[in-house]
């Protein structure tokens, strides 16, 4: 069974910066992609970063040179690191995993960028 875990979550005052981790149950290699993604209230799930496993990391435009994901492959972790955070960062993210046609999912973590 192929598991996520995340962690790092919690409230950040605006320009604050917070670090998630995704530890999986596997290698990295595992996965095709790995990648981070986030649901606000009311709001479809998005696509934050992902790193391909043979590619380099991609960012959606909203968190463009302020997030960075990073990998380490002998850990099994994957991380974001969010540096300048904004309200509207606010949201549940979650750590995905791609193998094929199939995602694995983590549990989620929560973020609150609030004064």
């Amino acid at each position: 069974q192929v598991q996520l875990v995340e962690s790092g979550g919690g409230l950040v005052q605006p320009g604050g910066s917070l670090r998630l981790s995704c530890t999986a149950s596997r290698s990295i290699f595992f996965f095709n992609t790995m990648a981070w993604h986030r649901q606000s209230p009311g709001k479809q799930r998005e696509l934050v970063a992902g790193y391909p496993t043979g590619g380099s990391p991609n960012y959606a435009e909203p968190v463009k040179g302020r997030f960075t994901i990073s990998r380490d492959i002998a850990k099994n972790t994957v991380y974001l690191q969010m540096n300048n955070l904004k309200p509207e960062d606010t949201a549940v993210y979650y750590c995905k995993g791609n193998r094929g046609s199939t995602a694995y999912w983590g549990q989620g973590t929560q973020v609150t960028v609030s004064s």
